[in-house]
């Protein structure tokens, strides 16, 4: 086996047994990615020598006790909307496209103590705000699996940095899908965890009541080791939550599993369906307990979400002005600060950022914050009660990730409502606050389909444990 193979529990192995050194790992992976980031492009920057230092400190640590953490010595990608001190942070977006972090994300504070490696930063969406990664200012990324496709959106550099071998594990952000959708795409594993369990110190904010961290990895085993470094109540985020992990003894037999009848439905991909129901199948097979559920406000949640949304993004995106943050074009002696306002704006943002800032605005002003925001958020308590009915019959929820499989480059970039119509399986469970993780469920010739685990609020172990047992069953 190559070194890029090696999941975390065989390297962490491989360290103890003095098999290789966190350098030699570190080497291997900045080789492929120097081999392979033209072609595929998740990385928007790398970091050699800072990743080099880092990794020879792990060693250090590694040759001095045997009781180190799992993390040590792991190469990591971080998706460029989480703050590196130090190191650039674009969002992949002209208007950041020269801005260096000042500080650490929470989530970096707490893998750096771990003593994990920082290989670079990930492609995305410009500013987490897309479902392909084709949005990016400085280019799209390319599936591993077939370079002709999409890896996914937002996170699609994290997805295909995993599926590429670029990185072992990788960090995204999931607004309404952005983790789950790439890792479903890219055939990896995705986990989107209960909002506040994750702070998002650090985090660009997109939408902030929608927005969380959480870890791409090659299997559920890796999901969980990230997940748990990165978890916990954060003084710096308001909305984080005191919680720990806590595993559990697991029984396939004792498990209940809903099916909602309207993920089923006309439109989705018949290889995607098939796919999805001969997993289902196996997993009913191996003894959990398979019943049909109603979610019946799932039908609104695509629309409540691109409300509630673009209405957060067009608060979030007011920061950027050219002056705080951003670009400084050049201006007109006779310009006024309100034209330098939108000259910076329009040379620093993309299309897709400015339709959602506008529609945002709009759904916000006067005369139109009843008919639309206000709705879209009693629809969303309608959606978040609908799923607390399901959870007291069963104990998790399976679902399709996405309706389609990977779409090719170009496809839907010019029709925003067919690239919405992408998150209509994964943005229900992020008005919810719910925790969902994509796992890959088979293929149609080499395109991967993701199998979504959706559980109840705080109980990832069940998703887990779950995950775990199905991926050996499928």
């Amino acid at each position: 086996m190559e070194l890029t193979d090696l999941t975390i529990s065989q390297i962490h192995k491989g360290f103890i047994g003095k098999d290789f050194s966190a350098l030699d790992l570190t080497d291997a992976y900045l080789k492929r990615i120097e081999k392979l980031n033209k072609k595929i492009f998740a990385f928007l920057s790398v970091f050699p020598n800072e990743a080099r230092l880092q990794a020879k400190r792990a060693d250090e640590t590694i040759n001095s006790t045997k009781n180190f953490p799992l993390l040590t010595g792991i190469p990591i990608a971080i998706k460029d909307n989480i703050l590196i001190e130090g190191q650039k942070c674009t969002s992949a977006s002209k208007i950041l496209e020269n801005y260096i972090a000042p500080y650490n994300a929470t989530v970096i504070e707490k893998l750096s103590r771990q003593g994990a490696v920082f290989l670079g930063k990930t492609n995305l969406d410009e500013f987490a705000m897309g479902s392909s990664t084709e949005n990016s200012a400085f280019g799209p990324t390319r599936n591993p699996l077939d370079e002709e496709r999409v890896p996914g959106g937002s996170s699609g550099g994290s997805a295909a940095a995993v599926a590429g071998e670029l990185a072992c594990c990788a960090l995204g952000s999931d607004t309404g899908g952005s983790i789950r959708q790439p890792a479903s795409f890219c055939g990896v594993v995705g986990l989107k965890p209960t909002y506040g369990e994750v702070s998002r110190y650090g985090l660009m904010a997109t939408a902030s009541s929608l927005d969380q961290i959480g870890p791409f990895a090659k299997n559920v085993e890796d999901a969980k080791i990230v997940f748990k470094e990165i978890v916990g109540k954060d003084p710096l985020d308001s909305t984080s939550i005191d919680y720990k992990f806590i595993d559990s003894d697991f029984d396939i037999k004792n498990l209940k599993i809903g099916i909602p009848k309207e993920y089923f439905i006309k439109g989705i991909d018949k290889d995607v369906e098939k796919v999805i129901k001969e997993a289902i199948n196996k997993i009913e097979k191996a003894g959990a307990k398979i019943e049909e559920i109603s979610l019946p406000n799932t039908e609104y949640g695509l629309a409540a979400y691109y409300i509630i949304m673009p209405s957060e993004v067009s608060a979030n995106m007011a920061r950027y002005d050219g002056i705080r943050f951003g670009r400084t074009p050049e201006i007109k002696k006779e310009s006024d600060l309100f034209s330098y306002y939108l000259s910076s704006r329009e040379q620093g943002f993309g299309e897709e950022v400015r339709r959602r800032i506008m529609l945002g605005v709009y759904t916000l002003s006067a005369g139109y914050y009843d008919a639309y925001y206000l709705k879209a958020q009693k629809v969303r308590t309608l959606i978040r009660e609908d799923f607390n009915k399901a959870f007291k019959k069963v104990d998790i929820i399976l679902t399709p990730v996405s309706p389609t499989l990977p779409f090719k480059l170009g496809e839907k970039i010019k029709d925003p409502l067919e690239m919405y119509l992408s998150d209509i399986f994964t943005v229900s469970i992020n008005l919810a606050g719910l925790p969902a993780m994509s796992i890959p469920a088979g293929q149609v010739g080499k395109l991967s389909v993701g199998l979504q685990i959706i559980g109840k609020p705080f109980d990832e172990k069940t998703i887990f444990n779950a995950g775990q047992k199905f991926q050996e069953l499928l």
